[in-house]
């Protein structure tokens, strides 16, 4: 047995394919290569969940799953754009189709290469080599990933693609990547424009468009998002980039467009079809969003990428339906996920949601209204976010009428609304959640009208030479509606107009109160997250 290299002996590896002949083989080459450690997996979405939980230093994945959901090129980009993958990870794609087309889709993929099959260990053996000595060669880039200070790594990522040293290509994304989680866009639009300028390359567009998202730019990054579609409308990544972009604007039937765009072509990944079923929920579209939905469900069931707002809005529209036995099942696994992580908030409240509207089926119409009364209750505390006002509103516009007084009720949606329509996109999320309540939804935009009021008069009034009395306005509606623009604003006019303002200092310290105590960041816009992975970034797991 000649080893592969000298760690070799401590890797793990699995084998993924759904021919036992070709996994024998390769399992049995990679044994006779030093590996100790070796898996073999028949179907995909059990590598999927593998490769959730367990790290693995070696993955051998065919590229084509008879009848499966997903393909290897997208179980890896899934796993990659989801940072569930290390990147010290050697994945290689396996194919028995040696045609142009099929070799050049998986060199385009994120993958580290590609085997033919039949595949000879000399040929596994010398791949894996440079696989592994290219992860070796970019180990100190790798560990200033791990050491948490994002510019540093950017830095020694922009050196390495600025000399053109070994690996620079790759370097080049990892660069753009960490300058924009340093909070640095323009440093990242220089790499992004470097590469560009030396060819074509469909990760640099999406990086100008994530720049421009990153600055609020949102007019800009939609521009560089068509264009980018234009150019390829087979990229995946730039139909989702450009729905998440044109969710922020508050176009959400545009968005579902290229929501479903992206899903059709990558029908295996989980989250899309996730956010498919949210953003066709919010737009009213139920069929389409409860078929999405359940697919979800069925694809990633005991999978870590099945978000519990996805199992929350098919319980409302089982709820709606009338399925009851689906609503059960579901409110069971929302309650067992809440018991299983009794510090989350966001869970318990979900949790609470579903038992409120159990106790409304069974007509047990007091023990409703007490339980939609609690979560109205949460919503002076900090941590209220807009996530929170979307399950306190789904509670009350679904308790029967007859059960709770009218003036109550638009009493709570009215201040749901006051505090959370911070701009197009969270009204439209509200309305979203409004479950076609003609009522509700009136409530909602006259909240949106007012709060625009209330900003159009102040900024007014500072630009005509009476900026204090502007920004108290902005305090004292800030505070009594709790709406983060209008806290947000009263800041900025605090520190634009300091030497006109008779206490700026107290105006400040004022809004930085109410901001730590009402302006609770927004995780979520009409169902789907605004987490760091973005749609066209590099995974950098290390």
């Amino acid at each position: 047995m000649q080893l592969l290299d000298n760690e070799i002996l401590k890797a793990r590896a699995v084998v993924i394919d759904g021919n036992a002949t070709a996994r024998s083989v390769m399992t049995a080459q990679l044994r006779a290569l030093g590996l100790q450690e070796v898996r073999q997996l028949a179907r995909v979405q059990d590598a999927r969940l593998l490769l959730e939980r367990e790290p693995h230093d070696i993955v051998l994945c065919e590229m084509d799953f008879e009848g499966a959901p997903m393909s290897g090129p997208e179980l890896l980009d899934e796993l990659r754009r989801e940072q569930l993958l290390p990147a010290s990870t050697a994945f290689l794609l396996v194919t028995a189709n040696a045609s142009y087309a099929r070799v050049a889709e998986a060199a385009q993929s994120s993958a580290d290469g590609c085997l033919v099959k039949p595949c000879s260990s000399a040929v596994l053996a010398e791949r894996l080599a440079e696989v592994r000595r290219r992860k070796r060669e970019l180990a100190p880039l790798y560990e200033a990933m791990r050491s948490g200070d994002a510019a540093q790594a950017a830095a020694q990522a922009e050196q390495r693609f600025t000399a053109r040293r070994s690996y620079w290509r790759y370097a080049a994304k990892v660069a753009t990547e960490l300058w924009l989680r340093a909070g640095q866009p323009e440093r990242a639009r220089a790499v992004c424009e470097a590469v560009l300028a030396e060819g074509p390359q469909s990760w640099a567009r999406l990086g100008i468009g994530r720049v421009h998202l990153a600055k609020g730019e949102l007019a800009a990054a939609r521009r560089q998002l068509e264009a980018s579609v234009a150019q390829d409308g087979g990229d995946a990544d730039a139909h989702e980039l450009l729905a998440r972009t044109l969710i922020e604007l508050g176009d959400f039937e545009a968005a579902l467009q290229e929501m479903r765009t992206a899903s059709a072509l990558t029908p295996g990944c989980l989250l899309r079809r996730q956010h498919r079923g949210a953003l066709a929920f919010y737009l009213g579209a139920r069929d389409e969003a409860t078929q999405e939905l359940r697919q979800a469900m069925a694809m990633g069931r005991k999978s870590r990428l099945l978000a519990p707002s996805s199992l929350l809005l098919l319980a409302l529209l089982e709820h709606d339906a009338r399925e009851l036995r689906g609503f059960a099942a579901l409110a069971e696994q929302v309650a067992g996920m809440a018991a299983a992580d009794a510090g989350s908030a966001r869970l318990r409240r979900m949790d609470g949601l579903l038992r409120l509207l159990a106790a409304a089926q069974a007509r047990r119409d007091e023990e409703a209204l007490q339980a939609a009364r609690a979560l109205a209750s949460q919503s002076e505390e900090s941590g209220f976010d807009l996530e929170a006002a979307v399950v306190t509103l789904a509670a009350w516009v679904r308790l029967p009428a007859p059960v709770v007084d009218a003036a109550e009720r638009a009493a709570v949606v009215r201040g749901l609304a006051l505090r959370h329509t911070v701009s197009k996109a969270t009204t439209e999320t509200l309305v979203g959640a409004a479950n076609g309540d003609a009522q509700a939804i009136e409530l909602v935009r006259e909240a949106h009208a007012e709060i625009g009021r209330i900003a159009e008069q102040a900024l007014g009034a500072s630009l005509k030479g009476h900026a204090d009395a502007a920004v108290r306005t902005l305090l004292e509606q800030g505070e009594k509606t709790r709406n983060a623009k209008l806290i947000e604003m009263s800041q900025t006019l605090s520190r634009r107009h300091a030497e006109h303002l008779d206490n700026a200092a107290a105006h400040l310290q004022r809004a930085q109160a109410l901001q730590e105590r009402f302006c609770a960041a927004i995780t979520q816009l009409a169902g789907i997250g605004r987490a760091a992975r973005a749609p066209g970034g590099v995974a950098l797991r290390a």
